[in-house]
């Protein structure tokens, strides 16, 4: 019952004055969208949104308890294409029993476009580096990794050969018990 008492209140706040001029027009009347900047036609400038992103994705969740997704504009946070949808399942289902034919109900056309940024990777699910030419900086170990990764692969896979060479080597260098002991250039393992 909150939820649909958050989406009326918004409603009447944004449509006070059309509700006030004509209560039962038959016609869509045209409001300006509260979830875009507008621009001051006067000074030239632009406003920012009457809502912002936080408030708006709170509404968005009350009307989507409620049903009521079909009555908010559409915004950042709800495309287009969202609002389609959900007022097709609202016209399938019927009017719910909480939101009757009420006058904060109708329907409005909203003013102002909404331009929706095509993302590439959105729809396999990587959002977080679209449109990005690399990866975020990371850690170092991170970056040097697949190196260091191929440098293991390539020495394991000749270690049996590595074993053999260093043994014997190591054998050759071995002093000789029976003979003068003299500096050695024993080296460590190569591994």
């Amino acid at each position: 019952m909150a939820a649909v008492q958050a989406i009326k209140q918004f409603r009447l706040r944004e449509l006070a004055a059309v509700l006030d001029a004509s209560p039962e027009a038959t016609t869509r009347p045209k409001v300006p969208n509260p979830f875009l900047p507008r621009k001051n036609p006067e000074s030239g400038r632009w406003a920012p949104p009457k809502y912002s992103r936080r408030r708006q994705a709170e509404l968005i969740k009350h009307a989507r308890a409620s049903n009521t997704l079909h009555l908010l504009p559409p915004g950042p946070k709800l495309g287009v294409q969202q609002l389609a949808t959900a007022a097709s399942v609202q016209s399938a289902t019927g009017p719910s029993a909480l939101v009757s034919e009420e006058a904060w109900a109708r329907g409005v056309e909203w003013e102002g476009e909404l331009k929706e940024k095509a993302e590439p990777s959105a729809e396999i699910g990587s959002r977080l580096y679209a449109q990005r030419w690399r990866m975020f900086k990371g850690h170092k170990w991170e970056r040097t990794r697949e190196a260091r990764e191929e440098e293991r692969r390539k020495a394991m896979q000749y270690m049996q050969k590595r074993i053999v060479g260093f043994k014997e080597s190591y054998r050759r260098k071995m002093p000789n018990p029976a003979s003068i002991p003299r500096p050695t250039n024993y080296t460590k393992l190569p591994f």
